[in-house]
């Protein structure tokens, strides 16, 4: 084990983290995933909808060696994004998660600056970040690094502040003693799976897209919505506000791009009808919204 003065490599990586405002940061050793069935079955079930990048690149999903040859370990982070919202009835809502800047660009150069510590300190060390977009399950490596478990809604949870976090990963050469997973802490309880009002988790821990509110609204194509989206024209809550982990310990995040615009909150439903595409660049400039582009959010807010 390398000790850096009196920190091991791993203690000072975790450190440097922190520094950089990420709220959690743990370790895997990079390897095929064990659950690899899993996201086979899911596949074939159908649950991924029409999203045809899920089949894209099985392999690198199921081994992040394929993504970067020589990779030995992989640094796992997330980073707090709960704002507290009051939703006012009958006021079309958006997810908390982008509500405020795009989370791609804000956990990537944070990655990329850990990266480039890294780099410093142990010289010229390989890595490979990545954020969402990258073909990497995300959710599974930061289970493997004891951030959190994955809950029935298929979120990852932590014991300190709950879902609401974003997931990243440093993909890296450097050879690291690996955390350990921390178990699964949602017990008998199926809160998100009685709330969804889609019957969207369709057994716990598992999520058919077909019939997501949070799907339909942002990745699915079509014309017409298939069924009442319960007020949400991007994205949905429902199944993250019920959970007992977040109602107990949400906690404010300490990073202001993901600070909710206050044009985007609890504006009426007229407003919104009338958004236009030039209305739209403006509102959502560096924002995750852009996903669904604007015919998709338009269509979105006429369903309502």
């Amino acid at each position: 084990m390398l000790y850096i003065g009196s920190m091991t490599k791993e203690a000072w990586i975790k450190s440097k983290a922190l520094e950089l405002g990420f709220d959690h940061v743990g370790i895997a050793l990079v390897g095929r995933m064990e659950s690899e069935n899993y996201l086979n079955q899911w596949i074939a079930r159908g649950f991924h909808a029409d999203m045809q990048w899920m089949e894209n690149n099985r392999e690198k999903r199921m081994d992040p060696r394929l993504l970067m040859p020589g990779a030995k370990s992989i640094i796992c982070v997330g980073l707090n994004y709960f704002y507290p919202i009051a939703w006012e009835e009958d006021k079309p809502k958006i997810s908390r998660y982008a509500l405020g800047d795009d989370y791609h660009e804000v956990l990537k150069k944070k990655l990329k600056s850990l990266e480039s510590e890294i780099q410093t300190k142990f010289g010229g060390v390989p890595c490979k970040a990545c954020v969402d977009t990258a073909p990497i399950m995300d959710k599974y490596w930061a289970v493997k690094a004891g951030i959190g478990w994955q809950g029935k809604h298929s979120n990852v949870i932590t014991r300190d502040k709950g879902s609401w976090i974003f997931l990243g990963e440093l993909i890296t050469d450097l050879e690291l003693v690996p955390d350990e997973p921390i178990g699964d802490f949602c017990g008998s309880c199926s809160l998100c799976i009685d709330a969804c009002p889609t019957n969207a988790i369709a057994e716990p821990y598992v999520i058919d897209s077909n019939k997501c509110i949070s799907y339909q609204t942002i990745e699915f194509r079509g014309d017409l919505l298939p069924n009442d989206t319960a007020g949400w024209i991007y994205g949905c809550d429902i199944c993250q506000d019920v959970c007992p982990w977040n109602t107990k310990f949400s906690a404010e995040s300490q990073t202001v791009e993901f600070k909710p615009r206050e044009a985007l909150v609890n504006r009426d439903l007229s407003e919104w009808k009338s958004l236009t595409e030039e209305n739209y660049r403006e509102k959502f400039k560096k924002s995750a919204v852009k996903r669904a582009k604007y015919k998709g959010l338009k269509r979105n807010i006429d369903h309502l």
